[in-house]
């Protein structure tokens, strides 16, 4: 999707337009991670009313990411042909109400229909954020806005989940009323962002297969946003399990260890353009998955409550440097005309890795403890760290000539 370009400043409308897209793309992006974290604290809860399996409570958290997977490189296609405006608010609006439908639904079966058909929405979010901040954005500007970007993910991992916590002690059903706000997002999504989003491509400018052909580096970042989605959800599934173990039972206090990864990934995200600027992308993901394997390593030896608390925290850490990374080597190494499809098969493998989480470590656990899951976890992890000597930095992009360029809509809309 190629940038747009500005027109003269007295075409200009007021910047306030251009900040508002800014912030309700910030705030659509806290909808992501919330796909299947605000339930977590009232996971356990719904095993108990629905009468089903450790593994089947596990799949109410990950089912959607099965239809977001196969959705995603579909989504990507319409974004890439058609534009990214409409499937974006059309996402938002499906999200909100597929989700919200847990507020009514009282059987097993129809709540997973209800997350299957949310996932459809949850990928066209997932991707249709991530290419309007890289196509509204370029250079160092764009390392701060992955940055804020990941801020406002971990920020909605802090909130949202303590809030399905806090409403989950009312009522199981209460935690999905917070997936209605992707209506109203979807409404202000559609006023705010530039109609340059939405320009048509008659033409195309390939398929998945042209892409992959044409950037086999995009293989090995997928596989690397595949395993910290596997191994954020094994944390997500598996660590309340743990604490139950230990006598923490109460939704809320379990949305309080399970946010101590968004606290940690809030920190580092504030600090992103800074380290990313420092570290370059490849020493930054090897410092990632370094600490992903030692949280798994505390996760799978601490045997108190207060211990354990730093497993999330050190996984935090990792995730709030690689999310930002991976979105942005992602957005870079595709051609423009293809951004939408890398970025919604980048949803493909985050999503594809969070369903697997409790069909490969459930098993195991079953077999032997949750804490073996978790030490199984983390030799994953370190096996990861191996992938990243396949990969180098990309090169630096050429300086820019003049003062950075403010991305605008056809009327000149400054996206600031």
């Amino acid at each position: 999707m190629a940038s747009p370009t500005p027109s003269s400043p007295a075409a200009s409308p007021p910047a306030s337009r251009g900040r508002a897209a800014l912030a309700v793309l910030l705030l659509a992006s806290t909808l992501t991670v919330m796909a299947g974290t605000i339930l977590t604290p009232v996971v356990g809860v719904i095993r108990g009313e629905l009468g089903v399996s450790g593994t089947g409570a596990g799949l109410i958290l990950t089912a959607h990411g099965l239809s977001l997977a196969i959705a995603s490189p579909l989504v990507g296609w319409t974004i890439d042909r058609w534009g990214l405006k409409t499937p974006l608010v059309a996402g938002l609006l499906l999200y909100g109400v597929a989700g919200g439908a847990g507020l009514v639904t009282t059987s097993y079966t129809a709540l997973i229909i209800s997350r299957f058909a949310f996932g459809v929405g949850a990928a066209a979010v997932f991707a249709g954020t991530t290419v309007a901040l890289l196509a509204l954005y370029e250079g160092p500007e764009r390392d701060r806005v992955a940055g804020w970007r990941s801020v406002a993910i971990s920020v909605g991992g802090i909130i949202w989940p303590l809030l399905g916590g806090a409403l989950g002690g009312i009522s199981w059903h209460g935690p999905f009323a917070i997936y209605l706000l992707g209506i109203p997002v979807g409404i202000a999504m559609m006023f705010t962002l530039p109609k340059s989003l939405n320009a048509k491509r008659p033409g195309g400018g390939g398929g998945t297969i042209t892409l992959l052909r044409s950037r086999p580096r995009l293989l090995g970042l997928y596989a690397l946003s595949l395993t910290s989605s596997f191994l954020l959800y094994v944390l997500a599934v598996f660590l309340p399990q743990r604490l139950a173990q230990l006598g923490v039972e109460t939704p809320f206090l379990v949305a309080l260890y399970t946010t101590s990864t968004s606290v940690a990934g809030t920190l580092v995200g504030l600090a992103y353009a800074k380290i990313k600027k420092s570290l370059g992308y490849i020493r930054l993901l090897r410092v990632s998955v370094v600490l992903w394997v030692a949280a798994f390593l505390v996760a799978g030896t601490a045997g108190n409550s207060v211990l354990i608390v730093l497993a999330p925290a050190l996984f935090g850490l990792g995730m709030g440097m690689s999310v930002p990374a991976l979105a942005v080597m992602i957005g870079e190494t595709a051609p423009p005309a293809l951004r939408g499809q890398a970025t919604s098969l980048s949803g493909t493998a985050n999503f594809t890795g969070q369903f697997a989480a409790p069909l490969v470590i459930g098993p195991a656990v079953g077999a032997t403890s949750i804490a073996t899951g978790f030490r199984i976890a983390g030799g994953i992890a370190a096996l990861s760290f191996l992938l990243l000597f396949l990969l180098k930095d990309p090169a630096p992009a050429a300086a820019p000539s003049a003062a950075p360029k403010e991305p605008a809509d056809e009327e000149g809309t400054a996206a600031r």
